[in-house]
């Protein structure tokens, strides 16, 4: 199936890219969930609506992604398929999974694979970086929806989705996923602050993906041009100054994080 081999060769694509900009050297951060608001930066404007790029320099979605596949082809047959084929799983554990990753507190959803808890209360270069490049990712995404304004793969049918079909949930449009945008430049970025928990970080940034297919949300094709976007969202991120030095501040609260979780190791003979 064409559009099989398409992700395939996406999530390649962006797996190369993490491991290029990990290689690097370079400094790189953070960023991911929605709804978080953290403290603005010093001398910067207030609120998540502040992100690092100026619409000029924002990655055009429109010209980057392949776009929703025509109707009647077989990327569009395949994209009906997924969703007839995946309201099997309603009631399984990986329904329930698809539900609970609706939420776009990343630091939780991400948990297991980042390897400790982040309080972003006592990370704010990382709380800022979750809303400033949030703010770049949804201007892209948004922008891209609003251009190809595909409907979603329930609104024919009457088939159960994981959520709730709300209006807003409705009227904001498959193409491209910006749940999969989110969850994957938020592992690519970690990634990059924790290169040695890049694979399970990855790994995870694509299972969150697919759970919008699962959900009943995405189709294939949208939840695909998802992972695209966040690609070329992180890479235009890396050209602001002000995004690479957070990076800076994000890595070291972070590693300061990790090191005060870990249990202390007490050998025999020593005081307790």
């Amino acid at each position: 199936m064409a559009d099989v081999i398409t992700a395939r060769r996406t999530i390649v694509l962006v797996a190369m890219w993490a491991a290029a900009t990990a290689a690097s050297g370079q400094d790189r951060v953070v960023e991911g969930a929605d709804g978080v608001v953290p403290p603005p930066a010093a001398g910067t404007p207030a609120g998540p609506s502040s992100g690092y790029l100026a619409a000029a320099d924002r990655p055009d979605l429109t010209r980057i992604l392949p776009g929703p596949p025509a109707p009647g082809s077989a990327g569009a047959q395949a994209d009906v398929q997924l969703f007839a084929d995946t309201r099997r799983l309603i009631g399984t554990a990986r329904w329930q999974q698809a539900q609970a990753d609706v939420s776009g507190d990343l630091p939780v959803r991400f948990r297991d694979a980042i390897g400790f808890a982040i309080d972003t209360g006592r990370t704010p270069a990382f709380a800022r970086l979750l809303a400033r490049f949030g703010a770049d990712r949804s201007a892209a995404v948004g922008t891209a929806k609003r251009h190809w304004q595909v409907p979603r793969p329930f609104v024919a049918n009457d088939l159960p989705i994981c959520e709730a079909r709300t209006p807003s949930l409705i009227a904001n449009g498959d193409y491209p996923s910006g749940h999969a945008a989110n969850g994957m430049a938020f592992a690519l970025l970690l990634a990059e602050l924790l290169p040695d928990r890049a694979t399970p970080l990855l790994a995870r940034g694509r299972d969150y993906a697919d759970s919008r297919g699962i959900c009943g949300s995405h189709s294939a094709s949208a939840i695909e041009g998802g992972l695209l976007a966040a690609a070329a969202i992180v890479a235009a991120a890396h050209g602001s100054a002000a995004f690479r030095n957070d990076m800076l501040g994000a890595r070291t609260e972070l590693e300061a994080l990790r090191s005060s979780s870990q249990p202390t190791v007490h050998h025999k003979g020593e005081d307790q």
